[in-house]
């Protein structure tokens, strides 16, 4: 069984939210939820339409924000100070 089986609905919404957010890197999601950057692509891959997915991983191949060795060592958090 996949991890990704296991998860709930509001789980599953939660990786794609957090995926789609620049400043969200891999690593939260797999600190949170266990599922490590290929898993997670595959997930918004399967999740979404094939034009929403090409948009987004255009957008997150690369990006400093979403890997955590890339980003400044200044930068701790997993989530912006402003959520809750």
């Amino acid at each position: 069984m996949k991890r990704t089986e296991k998860l709930s609905t509001a789980d599953k919404s939660r990786i794609i939210e957090m995926a789609w957010e620049d400043r969200t890197p891999f690593d939260a999601i797999e600190f949170q939820f266990g599922l490590n950057e290929q898993e997670t692509i595959e997930r918004m891959r399967s999740e979404m339409k094939s034009s929403s997915f090409k948009i987004w991983r255009k957008r997150v191949t690369g990006r400093d924000t979403k890997h955590r060795k890339k980003r400044p060592e200044e930068v701790k958090r997993f989530v912006s100070p402003n959520q809750y």
